[in-house]
């Protein structure tokens, strides 16, 4: 039976992935939260799971590296500087990053990248989040994954096409361009819309997370699959097979 590490294993995602482990077949090694070691769970663990802080990274990159574990990084929030440190472990290790491990979100970034390449230029593309009062970073990581998504179906990047606030007499929408909004209330998962609008039509792609089970379901069926992946960065799409 494969054992996953947990960094973050008090926060919510951590005891939701020590929760669904066990039906699985998955074992937990154990956690690491603020005081933990990093290196010692490394070394008891067959493959990793990241869904602590942004600030956190960098010390399990190294553990991962230090012991040759592979890791599932789910945390968000992330930089271009965590981005460049994941590339570099990756030269050594296995690593996915995602910011979303739900198998349906998945599954939904495949269909945007497709639309938004078939339908072309002519179709706006606007995206929604909303999620809890509690939650720290905006746009959420899976918003910014699906807009990356919508960007690479246009040809693009979500640097040069993301649109994130509008406010005052902005004018009329660009052209390419890829709107994100931001909502904020109550306890909600996590709701995510994609909207493709054009001239007397729209076309709505929608996922709605209500158990947070989903996204530890999903990271913990990456985490066994990667466990058997040589170095390397993967994403989301190889564990679905798409």
């Amino acid at each position: 039976m494969t054992s996953i590490g947990i960094f973050g294993s008090m926060g919510r995602m951590g005891q939701a992935i020590a929760a669904v482990a066990p039906s699985l077949d998955a074992h937990v090694a154990g956690g690491c939260d603020v005081t933990g070691d990093p290196a010692e769970l490394a070394t008891r663990a067959d493959v990793l799971v990241d869904f602590s802080a942004p600030a956190a990274l960098e010390a399990h990159l190294a553990a991962a590296r230090g012991a040759a574990r592979p890791i599932v990084v789910g945390t968000t929030g992330l930089s271009a500087r965590h981005h460049a440190l994941i590339d570099e472990a990756a030269a050594e290790i296995a690593v996915l990053q995602t910011g979303n491990t739900s198998l349906g979100i998945g599954l939904l970034a495949r269909l945007v990248r497709e639309a938004a390449a078939r339908l072309g230029a002519d179709w706006d593309i606007e995206l929604v989040e909303t999620h809890h009062r509690n939650k720290a970073d905006a746009p959420s990581g899976t918003a910014l994954m699906l807009g990356e998504a919508a960007a690479r179906g246009l040809g693009t990047t979500l640097a040069e096409a993301g649109v994130e606030a509008r406010a005052g007499l902005t004018g009329p929408r660009a052209p390419g361009t890829i709107g994100m909004a931001s909502l904020r209330g109550g306890s909600v998962v996590g709701d995510h819309t994609v909207l493709f609008a054009t001239e007397g039509e729209r076309i709505e792609l929608t996922h709605r997370a209500d158990d947070r089970a989903i996204f530890a379901r999903g990271a913990v069926r990456a985490a066994l699959w990667l466990a058997g992946q040589k170095p390397g960065r993967y994403t989301m799409d190889q564990v679905l097979g798409i």
